[in-house]
């Protein structure tokens, strides 16, 4: 049976996942290729109703899709204090797959922000070295205003948008406590904390995947740097791993659907046509 323990969204289309694109020798019908089934990893804090609207970009084309968000404390306190609880929930969201019986079919993750990043990267880990998901197939990632490099008042921002209908105290001290957190293992004690906890951007940097890649981020974006997505996009390309990238400019943090809904919509279902063929 699926887990009860993960609050996620599956979203099945009635006809089996086929390439939108025509076929000369069908004439005109869907040509036979499989789409992939796209797994969304959200944002700190998003909904599922935020996510929905990026999962009809798939669904109407015919894929499963499957929507989950990290819990917040998880990605703001537990990853700052070296815990890697999200590793179990990394390992949660692949079984779905052997629940469903889905595992065959090809993988795009569309990853937003670094809570989404956070939970990739667990991911990633999974998928090299746990023998039942190694057989996985991953066609392409999408990374969405993100992965970003330790930027304190940008995560600062991020977890005050998250508190914003709490309390007012209850904030305060939230945001005391994570920055707390993160000064003292990040900055003071950061080289103890590197021996038992590799930070997930450093993790990426080098990380063994080589499937296609695709960042969307913003010189706008307050949250994530732009300059830390294209440190790693440069990272990526020195490791002969196909990645495009595309700067939004104007748009802020998770905001690039919402400000360029066609050619956002364009870009992914492009990408992913691309990953399906390659």
């Amino acid at each position: 049976m699926p887990s009860a323990e993960l609050d996620y969204t599956i979203e099945i289309p009635d006809q089996p996942c086929r390439s939108q694109e025509s076929s000369p020798n069908q004439g005109g019908k869907e040509a036979g290729t499989r789409q992939p089934l796209v797994i969304l990893l959200g944002w700190g804090g998003c909904t599922d109703k935020n996510l929905a609207k990026y999962s009809a970009i798939y669904h109407k084309r015919g894929c499963i899709v499957i929507r989950y968000t990290a819990p917040w404390h998880m990605v703001f306190f537990s990853e700052s204090l070296g815990i890697p609880s999200l590793r179990v929930l990394a390992q949660k969201l692949l079984e779905l797959l052997f629940d469903y019986e889905i595992e065959k079919e090809p993988l795009l993750f569309h990853v937003f922000s670094n809570a989404g990043v956070m939970l990739y990267r667990y991911v990633l880990e999974l998928l090299q070295t746990h023998r039942r998901f190694c057989h996985l197939r991953v066609v392409g990632t999408i990374f969405d205003s993100g992965p970003g490099d330790s930027n304190l008042v940008g995560a600062l921002r991020a977890l005050a948008a998250i508190l914003e209908h709490r309390p007012a105290v209850l904030r305060l001290l939230l945001l005391l406590a994570f920055a707390l957190v993160a000064v003292l293992f990040h900055v003071l004690l950061a080289p103890l904390t590197a021996l038992f906890h590799t930070h997930f951007y450093d993790r990426l940097l080098d990380a063994a995947s080589h499937w296609p890649e695709l960042y969307l981020y913003s010189r706008a974006d307050e949250v994530v740097l732009a300059r830390d997505v294209e440190r790693m996009v440069e990272a990526r390309l020195a490791q002969r791993v196909l990645v495009r990238s595309v700067d939004f400019v104007s748009s802020a943090h998770v905001s690039h659907l919402r400000d360029y809904p066609t050619y956002y919509t364009s870009l992914c279902v492009n990408f992913m046509r691309s990953c399906v063929h390659c």
